[in-house]
């Protein structure tokens, strides 16, 4: 009998406490990506984050888009996807981490103008994602990984700068993901972080890569030479494979961390 009455409460302090449980309302946060395909999934460190790093009371949503600049990324409408998300009900702060920049260059079809419309188009972004109650964090665009002399050729660091200037200005967080990465890269040399890309790199490479140096381009008038069936100078520099997916979205959430303790608690590191 005393067995039966003890089995009896603790079935009914499982099921109290199963019943209070449910009755508590989730305390969620989101994060948007927001940027271009060094963001997006399969391309870039998007992807990676939001699987390795973000734990459930923490939502993720991917929104980069292969080339697409400050300005085609509002242009085709996707800007306006994000401030959508950033206006769904239910969660107590809306984090939108933003990253422009190689989309923005000279020589694409997308550039935008260094001097006056990518910070202006930061600017932007940053008020309309505060105005829609989100929380706005500007990223430095992820570097390219081309070195000449075993040093790396850090083409983006004056869209860095820009970047760094409007987060100043605005008093928005910064993830300097331009520097990390570039520090990264350095350390890892030329060989190693060719790792870090999509494929690997044809076998032609290996003395440059090993020398510190980044196999050039041909010229144009020179038939491109062929490894295995294909060009050798479709080697990616730029984009990032698996492993490099998953080092570069632990330095985001690192970074994230910093400049966001309060979300410390819903990231793995």
């Amino acid at each position: 009998m005393r067995f039966q009455i003890v089995g009896a409460l603790a079935s009914l302090l499982l099921t109290a406490g199963a019943a209070s449980a449910q009755d508590r309302s989730i305390q969620a946060d989101k994060i948007i990506l927001v940027g271009d395909s060094t963001t997006a999934v399969g391309s870039g460190w998007g992807g990676a984050f939001c699987d390795r790093h973000v734990l459930s009371a923490l939502a993720c949503v991917n929104l980069g888009r292969q080339g697409r600049s400050t300005s085609t990324y509002r242009a085709e409408g996707s800007w306006d996807l994000a401030l959508n998300e950033m206006a769904t009900p239910g969660y107590q702060s809306v984090w939108v981490l933003i990253q422009f920049g190689h989309n923005d260059q000279p020589g694409k079809r997308s550039s935008t103008d260094l001097a006056t419309q990518f910070p202006a188009n930061l600017r932007i972004y940053v008020a309309e994602a505060r105005a829609r109650g989100a929380r706005p964090i500007l990223l430095t665009p992820l570097t390219r990984r081309h070195f000449k002399d075993g040093q790396l050729q850090n083409n983006l660091v004056p869209w860095a700068d820009a970047i760094r200037a409007v987060a100043s200005e605005t008093n928005t967080p910064l993830i300097d993901l331009n520097a990390s990465s570039a520090e990264l890269v350095q350390r890892l040399g030329a060989l190693e972080a060719a790792r870090l890309s999509p494929g690997a790199p044809p076998s032609d490479f290996a003395p440059a890569l090993l020398a510190g140096n980044t196999p050039p381009t041909p010229p144009a008038a020179t038939p491109p030479a062929t490894t295995h069936g294909r060009h050798v100078d479709d080697f990616d520099y730029t984009h990032l494979g698996p492993e490099g997916a998953a080092v570069i979205a632990a330095l985001v959430a690192r970074d994230l961390i910093a400049v966001a303790p309060e979300l410390a608690p819903r990231l793995v590191p």
